[in-house]
């Protein structure tokens, strides 16, 4: 069991690096970021996100508004079940506050498919899950430091519906 949890999570992990690598051969990437983000799941279980991120202040959005959108691959531990692992997409919107520390607010409403429909105690149901993040975030040398609290969920597609949420430590940076 642990070694099909574990090639499929070193299969999700190669793949994330094949279109990383392929992107930036094309010039697709010239303007993204790479984030990490470290935290721990409502079931106590160690998790670690790595994204690419792209973010873009389209001209007819309100100056301190911007739209961003994040790829990538979240990781949780588990000594009960092996572990588990994600595909994710996520825009969400963002929120810059006026004033010296350049705070941010972000919220945004994604996907992720997972590779097993559970997370140590909770029944997920099904693989594809909602993911509902909110973010609070400060620039922070070259980069962008953030905490952001996620909620999974398949929002009742089948029961039992048993979602988790995370709480995450992020830096992002420039690729």
């Amino acid at each position: 069991m642990f070694r099909s949890a574990f090639s499929k999570t070193l299969f999700a992990v190669t793949l994330l690096a094949s279109s990383i690598f392929g992107a930036r051969l094309t010039g697709q990437l010239a303007a993204a970021d790479v984030k990490v983000s470290v935290g721990v799941t409502s079931e106590y279980t160690a998790a670690v996100k790595a994204t690419l991120d792209r973010q873009w202040t389209p001209e007819h959005f309100h100056a301190p508004l911007s739209l961003r959108l994040s790829a990538g691959l979240l990781l949780l531990s588990s000594e009960k079940q092996g572990g588990n692992a994600a595909l994710l997409l996520s825009p969400a919107l963002r929120w810059t506050l006026a004033g010296e520390l350049s705070l941010f607010l972000e919220g945004g409403i994604g996907a992720a498919i997972f590779i097993k429909t559970r997370v140590d105690a909770r029944e997920l149901s099904t693989a594809f899950q909602f993911e509902d993040r909110l973010a609070l975030g400060l620039p922070w040398a070259s980069g962008e430091l953030s905490l952001a609290l996620t909620h999974y969920s398949n929002a009742g597609i089948k029961r039992p519906n048993d979602g988790f949420e995370t709480l995450m430590l992020g830096y992002r940076f420039p690729l």
